[in-house]
């Protein structure tokens, strides 16, 4: 009996491991979940959602949100990027899906019009696959069971056959222990496994037209390269909803565009811009190579013509610091109280970007909800000085702007 109530002990405690949750994965893409992407068109943020599958042949579903409310109607077609085959529709803002075929799992590419723009998102359609230890727990716990029901209708519930379910089950448990620190199942239609870490990537902006003017469109592109073989950087990963996320500021910070250009070509992002103020320009580009970390990529550019009314929406109430002065190097929260009740943006309640003024140092912070009324960023500024800050965030349809200063002391 003794030896009877070990095995169950061990069967009970295997239940409960199998209850754990695994820690998540920053910025991966499980196989079976959703994607989602955002650009910028002329008509602002466009978040796409690609529907994750379970099995293939299967049907891929696109749909389009915004915070905006324009009717703006996408052209979409899949691409397989190894059987050459495609699927086309079309998709409204917060308007059903469209519903594309993907034939396989492994590498695809979505492309996307919207008017005369177009972008190529790629990406694999990745369907769960089986790891060897799983296979090897689901095995121990079956012959756990199969040994305790054969013994108990045969009425021969012995000592080697307790001992034998109490081994399977002791093999289940220590595996289902070491989940976390195992190897993550590989999904069908994943890409090689490359090792962490890869080269820098050198950025180039340029402008069409080469000397843009206020009031007026241009295109903003950015061509990145690889800082050790000069190939373009196309392993860009989706990291907070965005493959990147550019920042544009005038040298004095009074025009401020956060922006998520597309993908144009392999290695070449771009996004059309219009700006009210002349002057000198800095873009900031925060992108992560795949099985790699962040990295910022800047430059600048020029543009003429005389002052206009910019049009994006800014709120110019002033936020809590605390401390109320700052000191380089040590943690300072910045509390907002938003217009009203705050969308979620880029899968989070707000965005933070500080530069400092000379536009060396930029931070990029995400806010948590402080109640129904505020919002809460922390963060850290390394040097003395003065720095830019706009805090960002979406409610009522809307995104909202609120530039402000930061004073750092020693």
């Amino acid at each position: 009996m003794k030896a009877i109530k070990g095995a169950i002990r061990l069967v009970a405690v295997a239940g409960l491991v199998l209850s754990l949750s695994v820690p998540a994965r920053a910025h991966v893409v499980e196989a079976g979940a959703d994607l989602r992407v955002t650009q910028t068109f002329g008509a602002g943020d466009v978040t796409l959602v690609i529907t994750g599958v379970s099995q293939v042949p299967a049907p891929l579903r696109v749909s389009a949100q915004a915070i905006h409310s324009a009717s703006l109607e996408l052209g979409v077609e899949l691409r397989s990027l190894t059987h050459g085959s495609r699927s086309t529709g079309s998709v409204r803002i917060g308007q059903g899906a469209a519903t594309l075929r993907a034939e396989h799992a492994g590498p695809y590419e979505l492309y996307v019009r919207a008017g005369d723009e177009v972008s190529l998102i790629p990406f694999r359609v990745l369907v769960p696959g089986g790891a060897s230890w799983a296979m090897v727990s689901d095995g121990a716990f079956l012959l756990v069971g199969v040994l305790l029901v054969v013994g108990v209708l045969t009425g021969r519930l012995s000592r080697p056959v307790v001992g034998a379910a109490s081994a399977a089950a002791a093999v289940a448990v220590v595996v289902m222990l070491l989940r976390p620190y195992l190897p993550a199942a590989q999904p069908e239609g994943a890409a090689p496994v490359a090792e962490a870490g890869r080269p820098y990537v050198q950025g180039r902006f340029s402008t069409l037209p080469a000397r843009p003017a206020t009031g007026a469109d241009f295109t903003l592109t950015l061509r990145l390269a690889d800082g050790a073989t000069g190939r373009p950087v196309d392993d860009l990963a989706v990291h907070h909803e965005a493959p990147a996320h550019l920042v544009v500021t005038s040298q004095d910070g009074a025009v401020f565009r956060h922006v998520h250009p597309l993908r144009t070509a392999p290695g070449v992002l771009a996004v059309r811009l219009r700006v009210p103020q002349p002057g000198r320009y800095l873009a900031h580009a925060e992108i992560e190579r795949q099985n790699s970390g962040g990295q910022l990529v800047s430059g600048a550019f020029e543009v003429l013509g005389a002052a206009q009314p910019d049009t994006v929406s800014q709120d110019t109430a002033m936020p809590r610091l605390t401390p109320a002065a700052p000191a380089a190097g040590s943690p300072v929260t910045i509390e907002i109280s938003p217009e009203g009740p705050v969308q979620p943006w880029l899968g989070m309640p707000g965005h933070l970007i500080v530069r400092s003024e000379d536009g060396v140092h930029l931070a990029h912070a995400h806010g948590t909800a402080a109640g129904a009324s505020a919002l809460r960023f922390t963060l850290s500024l390394p040097e003395p000085g003065r720095y830019l800050a706009w805090a960002q965030y979406a409610t009522g349809g809307r995104l909202v702007t609120r530039p402000f200063i930061v004073e750092v002391e020693r």
